[in-house]
């Protein structure tokens, strides 16, 4: 017979329904011809806000509960949440109040997408919404309600005077716009076409001052009224005048990455308590790594030298090990994996794609600030990313983003 006993007899739940109101910890014990032998443990994630109902008896298993809740309020103290981290970095005198509040906002708005994200095969937001975005693409449902829940977030703060999104035509003029006037621009979910998979997805963003001396040639476009024009000079920026940047993965767990020019700092979502707690600080990429992150499926449409490029990769040489390949599909992803173990991520121009796929504004330039806040590089394979000038606001790059030491590797394969 097994059964489920207490390590700690001032916990046991007396009838079925009793209710848990602490973190506790199940232990389930063998006690079969009076062994006491101990087959498992497993946290059982309750806290204040939870009931777990127990106490009924389930074959021969009976649950029984050992409070261990002063643990995890220990651990909640110890580790800083993203709204006291950025309140830290204002007394410091980096940030301002007013970016406090537009990165704050921003939070909160993945948040609610991370939220939409694992609901979504449940609430029907999976598949095509049936429109087309200002880049022909096909918009995912979650692409247009995501797209909503970010603009709501920074137009709600009162601290953003233009925002720019991946999913616009053009950027747009805050009207309820009280004191602040930074820009923000932003990828609201990249990667969506992995949504119906379940696959890991993320948020991009960038924050910029406002720029009129901004040289994007914009013309005597006479569907542009003045507005519409100044929104577009002001956010037609290189990435080196980026204040800020960062982005959120909806993976195993919800990771918001961030970056206010003093190194990168990383920050998990605590189901439990609904708080973005601090996990990583000054997190520094590897200036060298063994993976390598392209669709090779376009190996063919790319030019010689980087198919040669990509060959010697596979080479395994003296050492015998080659690179290893991983490939998600997602940006973010893709990028986060890179972060943390090093190695380069690259998407190259081809036959099909003349000028590559992503987007300087929403996409490259936060992604390589984030880089090269962290120790690392990011190159279109001949200039540095953040030096590159804006001439339309969905301008596309190529990217390769990485390692130091593997970067300019490609680089000179490229030259």
């Amino acid at each position: 017979m097994v059964t489920a006993i207490p390590t700690s007899s001032h916990l046991l739940l007396p009838s079925t329904g009793s209710a848990i109101h602490h973190r506790s910890t199940l232990h389930i014990i063998d006690v079969t011809a009076g062994s006491k032998k101990a087959l498992s443990s497993s946290p059982l994630n309750n806290d204040n806000k939870t009931t777990l109902y127990c106490g009924r008896h389930i074959g021969s298993v009976r649950c029984a509960a050992v409070d261990t809740s002063s643990e995890v309020e220990t651990k909640k103290k110890s580790d800083p949440n993203a709204n006291s981290w950025l309140l830290k970095q204002e007394q410091a005198g980096d940030i301002d109040a007013e970016l406090t509040i537009v990165l704050s906002s921003i939070s909160m708005a993945c948040k609610q997408i991370a939220s939409l994200v694992q609901r979504a095969g449940i609430s029907n937001m999976t598949g095509v919404q049936g429109a087309v975005n200002v880049q022909g693409e096909d918009q995912k449902k979650l692409d247009v309600v995501s797209n909503e829940v970010f603009s709501n977030c920074l137009r709600s703060s009162g601290r953003t005077g233009i925002i720019a999104s991946e999913e616009e035509d053009v950027p747009v003029a805050v009207e309820e716009s009280y004191s602040g006037n930074y820009i923000v621009v932003f990828d609201p979910l990249d990667g969506s076409s992995n949504i119906d998979a379940a696959v890991s997805t993320g948020s991009i963003f960038g924050i910029y001052s406002p720029n009129d001396e901004c040289l994007a040639d914009i013309g005597d476009d006479a569907t542009l009224d003045q507005m519409e024009q100044r929104c577009v000079i002001n956010v037609c920026q290189p990435g080196s005048n980026l204040l800020a940047a960062g982005y959120c993965m909806y993976s195993s767990s919800v990771i918001f990455v961030l970056s206010i020019g003093k190194g990168v700092f990383s920050f998990t979502l605590d189901p439990m308590y609904g708080e973005f707690v601090l996990t990583q600080e000054n997190i520094k990429i590897p200036k060298a790594g063994k993976i390598y992150s392209f669709n090779e499926g376009n190996y063919l449409l790319w030019d010689e030298k980087l198919r040669k490029y990509m060959d010697d990769l596979k080479d395994p040489g003296p050492s015998g090990k080659p690179y290893s390949a991983r490939y998600i599909g997602s940006l973010v992803g893709d990028f986060h994996r890179t972060l943390l173990y090093g190695g380069i991520y690259g998407y190259p121009r081809d036959k099909k794609s003349k000028n590559g796929k992503l987007r300087l504004l929403y996409e490259c330039a936060p992604m390589s600030y984030l880089v090269e806040q962290a120790g690392g590089k990011g190159s279109d394979g001949h200039k540095r990313v953040l030096d590159i000038q804006p001439e339309q606001i969905h301008q596309r790059v190529p990217l390769f983003i990485g390692s130091v030491e593997e970067v300019e590797k490609l680089e000179k394969y490229l030259a």
